[in-house]
Formats: C-alpha cells, sequence, structure tokens
C-alpha cells in the first residue's frame, strides 16, 4: 500500500477550518459515486497506477479502518491497515468501513480528537489529529475523483471543500523520493491554464482528468 507524504501544514492554516465536517462530505461523496458502479466496472483500471476499481476501494476500505484505529489510540497495530478481499459486494463492505471512519471521528471529536496523537505506521510517526484528518480528507477528495473517472460519473462535492483541499494539496512535498511508484501522489503536472480549483488540486497530486496523461 503506498505511503503518505508527510505535509507541510502550519497548525494555524488547519485550525480554521473545521476538518471533521470536511472529511465527512469527502468520505460521503465518495460513497455516493461508488454507489453508481455496477458489476463490470470493478475491474476497470483506476487512475491509480495499476490499480482496478477494486484493488482501489480494497485501499480506501482499510484506510477507513487504520484511520479509526488511530483515532481511538490503536493506530500502532497494523492489523487495521491490512487490505481485506471485499468479497462479492464490495460496495457493502466499503460502505461498512465508512460508518465506522465516520464514527470514530465524530465519537472522538468530543474527546479532544483534534490535539490527540494519531499514529499512523505507514507515514511512520505519530501526528496530531487535526494533521491526520487532514491527511485522510485531502486522500478522500481525490479517492472520490479517481471512483467518478472510473466508472464515468462526476463528482459533486461543494466548492468550499475542493478549495480546502486544494490548501492542503499546495502543501504536499513535491520532491521527487515522495512521488511516484510506491508513493501516495504521482509527479506533479503542470497546472491547465485557467484551471478550476479541483483542476489544479488534480494537478498538484499527479492526477489528470486527459487519460493520456495518467
Amino acid at each position: 500500500m503506498p505511503d503518505l507524504p508527510a505535509l507541510d501544514l502550519p497548525v494555524l492554516d488547519l485550525i480554521a477550518l473545521d476538518l471533521i465536517a470536511l472529511d465527512r462530505a469527502a468520505v460521503q461523496e465518495s460513497l455516493r459515486v461508488l454507489r453508481a458502479a455496477r458489476d463490470a466496472d470493478w475491474e476497470r483500471p483506476s487512475p491509480c497506477a495499476d490499480w482496478t476499481l477494486r484493488d482501489l476501494v480494497a485501499h480506501m476500505t482499510a484506510q477507513h479502518h487504520g484511520f479509526a484505529a488511530a483515532a481511538r489510540g490503536s493506530g500502532a497495530d497494523r492489523t487495521y491497515w491490512i487490505e481485506q478481499d471485499l468479497g462479492s459486494d464490495p460496495f457493502k463492505i466499503y460502505e461498512e468501513s465508512v460508518r465506522h471512519v465516520l464514527a470514530a471521528f465524530a465519537e472522538e471529536a468530543e474527546e479532544g480528537v483534534m490535539e490527540r496523537g494519531f499514529t499512523l505506521p505507514e507515514i511512520g510517526g505519530t501526528f496530531t489529529g487535526r494533521i491526520a484528518v487532514g491527511f485522510h480528507f485531502l486522500d478522500y477528495v481525490v479517492h472520490s475523483w479517481d471512483v467518478a473517472t472510473t466508472i464515468g460519473v462526476d463528482i459533486d462535492l461543494p466548492l468550499p471543500v475542493i478549495e480546502a483541499a486544494l490548501e492542503i494539496a499546495r502543501r504536499v512535498p513535491k520532491d521527487p523520493e515522495r512521488r511516484g511508484p510506491g508513493a501516495a501522489f504521482a509527479p506533479v503536472l503542470p497546472t491547465p491554464e485557467h484551471a478550476s480549483p479541483l483542476e489544479e488540486m488534480l494537478a498538484l497530486l499527479g492526477r489528470s482528468p486527459d487519460p493520456a496523461i495518467r
């Protein structure tokens, strides 16, 4: 499973954001677009190199369980991060993981989750909840687009959600050793002229709406 790069995120930039609400919007959008998947779609190639839609959703499911465990203080246990076989009803398995992570973030928010340490073994460290939820939020804005692109539908996220993700994407390290094969994001692509916030965010994270460039 690819490692997420550490983000250079000043704390003050994130304090102003309601990251729990933003994350919920991104995760629920991933569920909405995935609901449109048909049986034949699960073996389609996704924008993530060498991953079919099934592979991508297995990754997304495992990440939900891992982040939920991290929110509850058990993130160091790597068993929570293991990708599982999605079986004959992958949408149902993913839907269950969505409920799990959203419940974990909501429950722990009452206990100061944003200041608590999240242990994220795939990144190799412990981060404040605010930084960790920022990781998760950005990942699921991008993965909503990945899923939507794979099955040929549009994502429908409010502009403030996209703009918040763009601000975080601008701070993802661009150095080559953190981009490319085995990493969460591909090398930065040129930003199209007159790019929308979504298009700029995708380019910063190595994604392109043009299949010839992916």
